[in-house]
């Protein structure tokens, strides 16, 4: 079973280092996906897997990076796409 949530992370999470990082927790936890930085301020990550492994990365996006402070996650329930690797953009 394949899993899809969008979330939209608010707080200082842009020029932290956090879409790189965030790559490397979903590609540890074998999640594919994509993170991109918002003109709002705000980082938009998606994230498609198994649900144990994507609610895995979904709670480090709680947090994220050391430099980082997120104040807010908002996670949308999305139909899967069928999404390989992991983007950063």
């Amino acid at each position: 079973m394949t899993v899809r949530r969008r979330l939209l992370i608010d707080g200082r999470v842009q020029n932290v280092f956090f879409r790189d990082s965030c790559r490397g927790e979903a590609e540890r936890a074998g999640v594919a996906g994509r993170a991109r930085n918002l003109g709002d301020g705000r980082l938009e990550v998606v994230l498609e897997g198994p649900p144990d492994a994507v609610a895995a990365v979904v709670a480090w996006c709680r947090t994220g990076p050391p430099q980082a402070f997120v104040m807010d996650v908002v996670v949308l329930e999305e139909a899967p796409e069928g999404l390989s690797g992991f983007a950063v953009s």
